[in-house]
């Protein structure tokens, strides 16, 4: 079992990296976020993902282990040695459990703080100065999305940039400013501004009588800058679980259902994998891996239905964190005692095969 999850779980991070790669890339790409932080936001965003990959990987490891002992007929001398199907449970266990606990431990402690860290780096990048945004070589529009800057060359680590264009539109109209360098300076209040050397200013439209041009040796222009203070404000989903616990609001309570629910979803999925691994050994394939897959990606839904009801304040807290994992776990009762009870009268596969035999019989009678 921990060979089969090592290599799911190798191909599962990996097709999720690979995902997230590209997002981060293009979200750089686009000025949304410093080109230095796209490592640690793929770092964030594995984390992210780490919950739902573990319960996928233990869920999966144990089906196919399941799986291949039915096939290669190691079943039959399990059940022939006098051993039941229970006896699995607690090697499952034994392999699941530290699962279960690694999935409550990134659910509670590590998931919340990724989320908290990636939303302060692409803050953090938002509020800075337009200036400092601009990437040489590039187009970049400004934090008010009225100013668009573009320059050659940065010189060195200093604030000064060279051959500069700015893109202003405002109530007076369209204005281009172009000049050799600029350097930001900061006023005696604290505010920063650009100052434009050698340049020359075009308002209006070219063609047009109200057009202006003018040549300047010196150009101030304030740069727009975003409060620097950081939002007192954080997503919910950031929220450490201590905090969270004290938060009675529905969308807090939903966000600890969804909490307590990852390592619930884990022990329950692996003990549905036991029975849920039966096959012939005389067929061809299965259909269980595909099962899983649905038997999955339900359950996570029907989570996340019931945390958008608590949410939505249509439900109470404390009768909706339950009831469905209860469900899924009595489903865990009705399959062991379905595959526990095979060769039983009143067994619903003993019947049918009964019923066959009954309708062969009087096929056989009339045919006579």
């Amino acid at each position: 079992m921990a060979s089969a999850a090592g290599a799911t779980f190798t191909v599962l991070f990996s097709i999720c990296v690979t995902w997230t790669l590209i997002g981060v890339l293009g979200m750089a790409a686009g000025g949304k976020v410093a080109s230095g932080d796209v490592l640690a936001l793929i770092a964030f965003a594995a984390l992210n993902y780490l919950p739902t990959l573990v319960i996928l990987t233990s869920f999966i490891s144990v089906l196919m282990v399941v799986t291949r002992t039915y096939r290669d007929s190691e079943m039959v001398v399990w059940f022939a040695s006098g051993l039941s199907l229970t006896k699995w449970i607690a090697p499952v266990l034994t392999f699941g459990l530290p699962l279960v606990l690694a999935t409550a431990a990134l659910s509670f402690v590590a998931t919340p703080w990724a989320k908290q860290k990636s939303s302060e780096y692409v803050e953090r990048f938002e509020k800075r100065e337009d200036l400092q945004k601009v990437s040489p070589g590039q187009f970049k529009e400004s934090a008010s999305a009225n100013r668009i800057f573009f320059v050659e060359g940065v010189a060195g680590k200093t604030a000064v940039v060279q051959n500069v264009f700015v893109n202003t539109v405002d109530e007076h109209g369209t204005a281009v400013i172009v000049a050799r360098e600029g350097v930001v300076n900061t006023g005696a209040k604290g505010e920063r501004f650009l100052v434009l050397k050698n340049g020359r200013r075009y308002q209006g439209t070219p063609g047009q009588s109200d057009f202006q041009t003018m040549e300047f040796e010196s150009y101030s222009m304030r740069v727009t800058s975003q409060n620097q203070d950081m939002d007192t404000e954080r997503n919910v989903a950031a929220v450490p679980i201590m905090e969270l616990l004290s938060d009675t609001t529905p969308v807090g309570r939903a966000e600890v259902l969804w909490r307590i629910a990852q390592p619930l979803t884990c022990l329950v999925l692996i003990l549905l994998a036991i029975p849920l691994g039966f096959v012939n050994p005389r067929a061809g394939s299965s259909a269980n891996l595909i099962i899983a897959l649905l038997i999955f990606f339900s359950y996570s839904n029907m989570v996340k239905l019931v945390e958008a009801s608590v949410k939505q304040g249509k439900s109470a807290f404390v009768l909706s964190w339950w009831p469905l994992h209860l469900v899924v776990a009595l489903l865990v009762f009705v399959l062991f005692a379905w595959r526990l009870n095979l060769n039983h009268r009143y067994h619903p596969l003993a019947l049918l095969a009964a019923l066959k035999r009954s309708r062969a019989a009087d096929k056989k009678v009339v045919s006579q």
